[in-house]
């Protein structure tokens, strides 16, 4: 049998656990048993009953039984809470409507669909892809995705998740990820990975194991020993009564099963709410984390600014400042050169082409256009280029004061105009702050932005300390400075340039409108993007940390009441012994 395969492993690895105990005590009962029917003559005629000596088949069996019985009961846990994941992939389509070059659609099976297909959804339809909007728009429903009610408008130019359900237009999108790269595919690949991984807190149910199985054996021979020696007539079927009870009842099986349900539960439950956990340790930490440092571009804000201001200093036109600053941006992924260029386009500002392009990490852009050396950042880097932004401060200050971003533009090594751009800050970020904080959170803001546009915000949202004008690499300094001051704490941002942060942080969590590469970097993903589901994170997280501990509680207390109990102890004062099919029914989990 199974169980037998698994004790004998674990006694010759020295590894005892629950499958030790089990094959111990049913091997005692059958093999006494074995005995009685076919030796009874060994047995000394007291131990005979009616027509022969007492056996202990069916309590072998009913033991085996009701330890299947648990086994399936936890199956069926782990199940359920895949069930939500399961509803997920249902709602991916089986197939998608492809246009092909010449106009022409048809339905092709979603293995088929490859990078850059054309796709048409229609009205009712789930988007079969990961992709872009290029025709029509429409609503989406992405509560699947966010856990929030409200439709969302799509349009050219933005991002569609696959699974997500079109509400009333037609839409004709871009495929960009297919088949294992989609978020949906990641939703289900995290939350398996979450479910098979291992929190801390099981090392001491391991460690408490180890030592409790031997201690239950030596329990279950003192108790078969007193028995024999001190029990009534037929004093050995009770010895091995007792003995056998103890080693069934004290099954730590209770004891390895308090975390896995506990962090499976959670994983399915996070998944439900938007909320995606990598591994059982980034649950575990995230229940103590005290401080969070959150980026503000993303993050806190939408994370898709618009061009406000354009200031001309000189005898520089406003149309062609703003021609000369969109021609550097265009070679930049920072989420505010979008921002530049599309004002340029709106504004009709001539196209140019930037060459010799150079991107100086935490400062700005610089190249050449026309000819002409262009440099585009903030005020270190034109300190960085000998430039005096005095004169533009005032100017800069007044954007910054309404929590604008403002950035200098140098020509040839002359400062000739300032370019300012505002990003909106989500709806939900105040209120998430307020919830944090009383959960007794301290949130700390750390961004490249100047400090005045950084208290702007700052002062808003509520938040309890501003790090201005912070490099990428200093963000991780900030982090082992309040580590070494005993703070656990989480990092939230969705860049490129948040993964190192990400990554050495007691807890990493992305934004999930956000880079890959953040992500990948961290132990919590929002699917929603927003702080709130940080609120929902830490929330779960001591909810499931709170449930492990109740659940350990619990069974060392089953085992500190139920091993004297079934040893007899109860046997002097009532008479009653503990059978070992009794003993085998309380410990099935």
């Amino acid at each position: 049998m199974p169980f037998f395969r698994r004790g004998w492993d674990s006694i010759v690895n020295r590894s005892p656990n629950m499958w030790t105990l089990i094959s111990i005590g049913v091997a005692a009962a059958y093999l006494y048993s074995i005995v009685a029917t076919f030796l009874p003559g060994v047995f000394p005629e007291q131990y005979r009953m009616g027509h022969g000596v007492g056996t202990y088949f069916e309590a072998a069996v009913v033991i085996v039984a009701l330890v299947f019985v648990g086994q399936v009961l936890e199956l069926r846990a782990r199940e359920r809470t895949g069930d939500a994941i399961r509803a997920l992939l249902d709602l991916a389509p089986k197939t998608a409507r492809r246009i092909l070059p010449d106009g022409t659609e048809y339905d092709a099976p979603l293995d088929n669909i490859m990078e850059g297909d054309r796709l048409r959804v229609r009205p009712g339809d789930a988007v079969p892809v990961d992709g872009t909007v290029i025709e029509g728009r429409s609503s989406l429903d992405e509560s699947m995705l966010t856990g929030g009610s409200m439709p969302v408008e799509k349009g050219p130019g933005d991002d569609v998740t696959g699974a997500t359900i079109n509400k009333n237009g037609s839409l004709v999108i871009e495929a960009g990820k297919v088949g294992a790269d989609t978020v949906l595919a990641q939703i289900v690949a995290m939350v398996s990975n979450a479910r098979r991984s291992r929190a801390p807190i099981q090392g001491l149910a391991d460690r408490v194991s180890a030592v409790f199985v031997p201690i239950v054996v030596a329990i279950a021979i003192v108790a078969f020993v007193v028995w024999l020696i001190f029990g009534p007539e037929p004093a050995l079927v009770f010895a091995i009564a007792s003995a056998v009870s103890v080693l069934i009842i004290a099954c730590p099986c209770a004891l390895g099963l308090a975390t896995p349900i506990s962090i499976t539960t959670a994983a399915g439950r996070g998944a439900q709410a938007g909320v995606l956990i990598k591994d059982a340790e980034a649950l575990e930490r995230m229940a103590g984390v005290d401080t969070l440092i959150v980026d503000k571009t993303g993050t806190l804000t939408m994370g898709k600014p618009k061009l406000t201001d354009v200031v001309a200093l000189g005898d520089i036109t406003q149309t062609d400042l703003l021609s000369l600053a969109a021609a550097l941006e265009r070679g930049s992924e920072h989420p505010l050169a979008g921002a530049i260029v599309e004002g340029a386009e709106a504004q009709d500002a001539p196209r140019q082409k930037a060459t010799d392009f150079d991107a100086v990490t935490g400062k700005g852009v610089q190249g050449r256009v026309g000819g002409r050396a262009v440099a585009l950042g903030n005020a270190a880097m034109m300190r960085e280029m000998d430039l005096d932004t005095g004169a533009a401060e005032a100017h800069a200050d007044n954007l910054r004061a309404e929590g604008k971003t403002a950035m200098f533009v140098a020509l040839d090594g002359a400062l000739v105009g300032i370019v300012a751009v505002a990003d909106p800050i989500k709806n939900s970020t105040a209120q998430a702050i307020r919830e944090l904080h009383a959960q007794g959170v301290r949130v700390i803001m750390a961004t490249g932005d100047n400090e005045r546009t950084a208290q702007a915000v700052a002062g808003k949202l509520g938040i309890d300390e501003v790090r201005a004008g912070i490099l990428p690499e200093a963000k991780k300094d900030l982090l082992d400075q309040l580590r070494r001051d005993g703070h656990k704490i989480a990092m939230a941002g969705d860049g490129v340039n948040d993964a190192p942060a990400l990554a050495a942080a007691d807890v990493g969590i992305a934004m999930g409108t956000g880079a890959d590469v953040a992500m990948e970097s961290a132990g919590i993903t929002l699917l929603g993007g927003d702080l709130m589901g940080i609120v929902r994170a830490r929330k779960l997280a001591r909810a499931t940390l709170r449930n492990i501990k109740q659940n350990l509680f619990f069974a060392f207390a089953y085992n500190a009441l139920g091993v004297p109990i079934a040893a007899g102890l109860l046997y002097p004062v009532t008479g009653l012994l503990l059978s070992p099919m009794i003993a085998a029914a309380a410990m099935s989990p």
